[in-house]
């Protein structure tokens, strides 16, 4: 099963990779009107580090999503709508087809997978935003008032823009995928919220996870960290 997941992974993570490529060569982006302007635009503009202590736990988020899920087969098998499966440890979720073990894994991975930046460089002028991420790549944003930014390209749609204080990425990929990140700043300007959220057809719920990021000085020591499902978060002592 895990090893079914894994490759599920990698399908989707090349597709996501090949997509984002091509955005560098794609056409000219059409232009969505949205009911409101960046007049309220905040500036993210800075160096900022991953806060594990305060960012979401994958495999919490995963036992979260997997008990919804279970909850809602049960009703469903009560109602006779639909047969039980099996899936380890007194789960009724299918072997198969829409909310499998091999889907939700497969969810949660590619969210975990493209959330685990540990250090952000955000640039920012009037018209442009440019998101470096450490270890992935950058997202890219350009302003048009009172309108989303919208990019067709063979393997998807790319939308990004303001909504309010807030700055949206989104992706729609073929088959029902897609991803969307949400960036908010704290009031005092020193923390930053990137809301994650990983859909797929193949899973009833959405898979959201929230990394909170300090603002720090370039040349600082300190420590560089990575939450892994299997043995949670690992850290080592680094000078940047």
């Amino acid at each position: 099963m895990l090893s079914r997941s894994l490759s599920l992974l990698s399908k989707t993570s090349l597709l996501v990779l090949c997509a984002l490529l091509c955005a560098c060569n794609s056409p000219a982006p059409k232009r969505a009107v949205l009911q409101n302007d960046n007049s309220q635009a905040v500036d993210f503009s800075g160096s900022w580090e991953l806060d594990y202590g305060q960012s979401d736990n994958t495999q919490q988020k995963l036992d979260s999503v997997v008990g919804e899920l279970n909850r809602e087969a049960k009703r469903r098998a009560q109602q006779g709508n639909m047969q039980q499966g099996a899936y380890g440890g007194g789960m009724v979720i299918g072997n198969s087809g829409a909310n499998s073990g091999e889907s939700i894994l497969g969810l949660v991975r590619m969210a975990d997978l493209i959330t685990q930046s540990p250090l952000l460089e955000i640039t920012q002028d009037q018209h442009k935003v440019r998101v470096k991420r450490e270890e992935d790549f950058d997202l890219t944003c350009e302003f048009y008032p009172g309108e989303l930014r919208r990019v067709e390209t063979p393997f998807g749609t790319e939308i990004c823009g303001w909504n309010g204080h807030q700055l949206v990425f989104k992706l729609l990929l073929p088959d029902g995928l897609a991803i969307q990140h949400v960036m908010t700043i704290g009031a005092a300007g020193q923390k930053l919220n990137i809301a994650t959220t990983v859909v797929s057809s193949q899973v009833s719920f959405p898979f959201l996870l929230n990394r909170v990021y300090n603002r720090f000085e370039p040349g600082q020591s300190g420590y560089k960290c990575e939450v892994t499902l299997t043995r949670g978060t690992v850290c080592t002592t680094e000078t940047r």
